[in-house]
């Protein structure tokens, strides 16, 4: 019987490694990535997580992709789907995914469909994702936003919500340090 992970980077791996190779590359690198930091969630969340962290770009997909907002376009594709609703929220609201909502004028439909999960799963997928690069290269998260700032450009919609969303993230990534120093791996 195929795991709630594997059944997830199949799915990621057939939405993306033809059409998007490079957002491949960086699932790819994240769902690793979140599978080596999956103990510092309780076990009965490791299956979600590493679920989350491969399909959390899968609304990139050119056959997903409906309002241009990926985070709500994957976690509503997933829904039709039949994956559960919580990984659906999880991918939803990943990386401070609020705050592109609130700049692409969704947040009152984000929040009313998939609301916000602050847990040690929700902030492992977020450090995953946050320090993995476009291609798959480990970064620390203040790289992983300057490398996002200079592909945007200044005035793009991406650059102005992590100029807002740089502190919330920056909160999580040091939950995720101090667990990973609680428990060395």
């Amino acid at each position: 019987m195929q795991s709630s992970a594997e059944r997830a980077a199949l799915a990621a791996e057939q939405q993306l490694a033809v059409a998007l190779p490079r957002r491949w590359r960086h699932v790819q690198a994240v769902g690793s990535k979140a599978r080596m930091l999956e103990q510092l969630v309780p076990e009965e969340d490791r299956g979600t997580l590493v679920a989350a962290a491969w399909l959390h770009d899968i609304g990139y997909a050119p056959g997903i992709v409906t309002t241009g907002f990926h985070a709500l376009d994957g976690a509503r594709w997933l829904l039709r789907h039949g994956y559960p609703r919580r990984l659906a929220g999880l991918v939803a609201n990943h990386s401070c995914a609020l705050y592109e909502a609130q700049e692409r004028g969704l947040a009152d439909v984000l929040a009313a469909e998939f609301p916000l999960e602050e847990s040690p799963a929700s902030d492992v997928l977020w450090y995953a994702d946050m320090t993995t690069g476009p291609d798959g290269q480990d970064l620390s998260v203040e790289e992983r936003l300057a490398e996002i700032r200079l592909r945007y450009g200044p005035d793009d919609l991406v650059t102005r919500f992590w100029s807002k969303a740089e502190r919330p993230l920056l909160m999580v990534v040091e939950r995720v340090r101090k667990l990973m120093a609680a428990q060395p791996m």
